[in-house]
């Protein structure tokens, strides 16, 4: 049997095992701890929903990466050690606050840190293809380097749980993004990796048949932090691997988690509130404001993952035609985020009037 028969077995099996994890959590992880994983805060800003759901796609999300680390053990005899330490730590993070174990908003922060220190210095995780000269110097500098890798992941995992609101919204994000990042890889011959890229579409796929368009189960804190930070490490080692490749065409797949942090914290110093705690004026929340009184809340909800994730899309495939010409995606990412901040600008004055 060839290795590409081989690695087809491998994630046909994966599949149903993930989808069987999902189908087992959502059934029974409201009974953990007498109910402590259900979500029935509907007074949140961030709250969507109008029944109980329980906030245990993290539970089936980390499993499922043990479960493929396992069989990729088995199959290349290769242990998997950075999405290993980095799933185990950030769903550790995140499950106390599903838990309902309330941590201050910035221990949590500082938690994030210390772990996320560690792990890249042990492991270490490095950016080695960085298109910006005066970057590319301090890179070599390893307090810089450690840095500005734990501002990646920072950004891409607080992005993640900010956006991960309505049913579908992270998920469908995180699969076009690994979509995008499994097609590089595969063309430049890294199928090794490709595989590790499309067990985490596998998971992602899964736990959508249980959130959308109506919700079972929610990702919770634990899983957009768990999926949030697999998607930094892919982004970190997919740029290292295709040096051809614009590092700011990653800035471009990334536009949306990185600026919806960025823009959220200084729109909050500005209007004299706390950059750490939530509010309903994100965009996801303003456009479903807007989708909801045209179709309703419950079809509003879906109806606006399924619309921000389709511009999105729209806005990204363009940098896929000059994907290793740094001066062009540059320019691109930069109108991305005039884009954002126009359709942000003017979503707010209709909100608001």
């Amino acid at each position: 049997m060839g290795t590409e028969s081989i690695e087809s077995s491998f994630l046909s099996m994966f599949a149903l095992i993930s989808f069987f994890i999902f189908l087992l959590v959502s059934k029974y992880s409201h009974k953990l701890k007498d109910g402590a994983l259900l979500d029935e805060d509907f007074l949140k800003p961030q709250a969507f929903h109008e029944t109980p759901v329980t906030r245990s796609g993290g539970i089936a999300c980390f499993i499922s990466i043990c479960f493929f680390c396992l069989i990729y053990y088995l199959l290349y005899s290769e242990i998997l050690y950075d999405y290993l330490l980095i799933s185990a730590s950030m769903f550790f993070i995140g499950f106390l606050d599903d838990l309902k174990i309330r941590i201050n908003p910035l221990k949590r922060l500082f938690l994030m840190i210390l772990l996320l220190g560690i792990i890249i210095n042990f492991l270490p995780i490095k950016l080695s293809n960085i298109d910006i000269p005066f970057l590319t110097t301090l890179m070599k500098i390893d307090i810089f380097s450690t840095f500005f890798v734990l501002l990646c992941f920072l950004f891409i995992i607080n992005g993640s749980n900010l956006i991960d609101g309505f049913n579908g919204l992270l998920t469908i994000n995180l699969i076009i993004i690994n979509v995008i990042l499994t097609f590089i890889n595969l063309n430049s011959g890294f199928n090794e990796f490709s595989l590790i890229l499309i067990s985490q579409i596998i998971i992602l796929l899964s736990f959508l048949l249980f959130n959308f368009p109506t919700a079972k189960i929610f990702l919770g804190d634990s899983g957009a932090y768990l999926m949030g930070s697999l998607l930094a490490l892919n982004i970190i080692i997919t740029n290292n691997l295709n040096p051809n490749i614009s590092s700011f065409f990653f800035c471009t797949l990334l536009f949306y988690l990185f600026f919806e942090v960025f823009f959220s914290f200084i729109r909050k110093i500005w209007q004299k509130k706390s950059p750490v705690h939530p509010d309903n004026l994100h965009l996801h929340m303003l456009s479903y404001y807007k989708i909801s009184s045209i179709f309703g809340n419950n079809r509003g909800n879906f109806l606006n993952s399924l619309l921000i994730n389709l511009i999105y899309l729209i806005l990204i495939l363009p940098g896929l035609y000059f994907i290793d010409n740094p001066i062009l995606s540059r320019y691109w990412f930069f109108s991305l985020l005039i884009i954002y901040l126009i359709i942000y600008l003017r979503l707010y004055r209709l909100i608001k009037n």
